[in-house]
């Protein structure tokens, strides 16, 4: 506990005095507020797929080859309905903001639940880089053009049953035809349209303007499935800059290199616990 809490101090300190705060937010972070994709939520939402396929969590779920669109869009509407447009079960992406919004901070994230806006973030320091559950694009692409999805969703998820949606609700690319695909990155057919241009430039001016200030690297539930993302461009500017923390707060991954170990913090605990301790 000794360890632990001299931890947080280090971090409390840093942040008081740093210069900007850099955010890097993974999986990790929503599954801390209650995002959970197996388990008890998984069974409350989702038992009869669960029964019908075998599968036993939403992850597993969305990959499945479901013979219809109209079972497809049932669990996707679903899916997208409860970790999109419903609240997460706790506030650490509130508390997260108490924390730095009156910093110079920005948002680098992989998840894809919209969380941070919906808690009251800048948008114009967000940066979703592999996409986002409430947008549709078409599944081709024939254009480079997102949509939002949040009414049409409601009402797939309102209207199923026997795990099918009715069919006049299958959506459809309003260029071509064919059916829509969730704006998320799974391979080339990705689409990032003109708003994640405009992200991405934010988040490179960003990194330019600060890379040398008193900045905070705060990488909070970071794992290795994307880690050329968050992970090692953080190790990276951390290594490259003097006057940088770089701070791990990640259950059972909490580690960082040699190389920046004087440089850094390595939290192995509750992200959300943590954020509580850190507004202490």
């Amino acid at each position: 506990m000794k360890e632990y809490s001299e931890k947080i101090e280090r971090v409390k300190e840093f942040l008081n005095e740093a210069d900007a705060v850099f955010i890097g937010a993974g999986a990790g972070l929503s599954t801390a507020a209650g995002y959970t994709y197996s388990g008890k939520r998984f069974e409350v939402y989702f038992s009869d797929f669960h029964k019908k396929y075998g599968f036993s969590d939403m992850y597993s779920g969305g990959f499945y080859p479901y013979k219809t669109p109209e079972e497809k869009w049932a669990f996707w509407s679903r899916y997208v309905h409860i970790n999109r447009y419903v609240a997460p079960p706790k506030d650490t992406y509130e508390r997260l903001l108490k924390l730095v919004e009156n910093k110079n901070y920005f948002v680098l994230t992989t998840n894809v639940d919209h969380c941070f806006q919906r808690a009251g973030f800048d948008k114009n320091r967000l940066f979703y880089t592999q996409g986002d559950y409430g947008l549709f694009q078409c599944s081709e692409p024939c254009h480079q053009k997102t949509y939002d999805n949040g009414e049409l969703i409601e009402k797939m998820f309102e209207s199923q049953s026997d795990m099918k949606i009715p069919s006049e609700l299958i959506p459809r690319c309003p260029v071509c035809g064919r059916e829509m695909a969730m704006n998320l990155r799974s391979d080339d057919t990705f689409v990032q349209d003109e708003g994640w241009y405009e992200a991405y430039n934010r988040y490179e001016r960003f990194v330019t303007e600060n890379k040398n200030k008193k900045i905070l690297f705060l990488e909070l539930g970071v794992g290795y499935n994307t880690p050329g993302i968050i992970k090692y461009p953080f190790w990276k500017w951390t290594n490259e800059n003097n006057n940088a923390l770089y701070v791990c707060v990640n259950f059972g991954e909490a580690v960082c290199p040699t190389e920046i170990n004087k440089k850094s913090v390595c939290i192995d605990a509750d992200i959300d616990n943590v954020i509580t301790d850190l507004l202490g």
